[in-house]
């Protein structure tokens, strides 16, 4: 199952409307876990009736998911909500032989396009190679959707030439009150020390 499915109501936060967000949430997010519930329900009963299937679930979330997205608020969110939902999906899912795994791509679409500075920056060269050529795309989710693919719950990067593995939050090194609260005022100099000594968030897109 390949869900690719999505749309952009793009605006600023405080300018979108409750039906710009709910549009883009029903078809981005649950837009990918209705196919999927029914999806696994066919595979688990097939595993439970001793014929197991080399399962395979593949999602499209995308960069301003993983980054933050300025402009794309509502996006942004269910693009985010879909690597989530894969990553819980994977564990839960993983006792019936299904494998989940989320891409983050870059190419050329009509939805990409459709922001002028997009289309711009991802023109198609007179000549060479196409970077943005949504085709460069497709192995990975063709090897995704395989037999040979038996890593799950990972997100994909993949743009041109060049496919990475995302990593995304990671418990941070804690700083320790003793055995008591922190009290309000001590968190100045605490929350000082863990920002100095954390690694660096990477920026927002579009963040000035």
């Amino acid at each position: 199952l390949v869900n690719n499915a999505g749309i952009n109501r793009d605006r600023m936060l405080a300018n979108m409307s409750e039906d710009e967000w709910d549009a883009v949430m029903n078809v981005n997010l649950k837009g990918h876990f209705v196919p999927m519930r029914h999806a696994c329900a066919y595979w688990r009963d097939e595993a439970k009736a001793g014929n197991p299937r080399e399962a395979r679930i593949v999602n499209t979330s995308s960069g301003a998911g993983l980054m933050g997205s300025v402009g794309q608020g509502n996006y942004a969110a269910a693009k985010a909500g879909i690597v989530a939902l894969s990553q819980v999906a994977a564990v839960e899912w993983g006792r019936y032989g299904i494998k989940i795994n989320a891409i983050a791509p870059s190419a050329r679409t009509p939805m990409t396009t459709a922001v002028p500075a997009m289309a711009e920056m991802m023109a198609a060269p007179e000549s060479g190679f196409d970077a943005m050529d949504p085709a460069n795309v497709s192995p990975l989710v063709a090897w995704l959707a395989s037999a040979e693919a038996q890593i799950t719950g990972r997100v994909f990067e993949v743009e041109a030439d060049q496919v990475s593995l995302a990593d995304g939050w990671q418990h941070g090194t804690p700083a320790k009150a003793g055995d008591r609260r922190w009290e309000a005022a001590e968190l100045t100099e605490v929350v000082a020390k863990l920002e100095a000594e954390g690694p660096k968030p990477a920026p927002v897109y579009g963040a000035q």
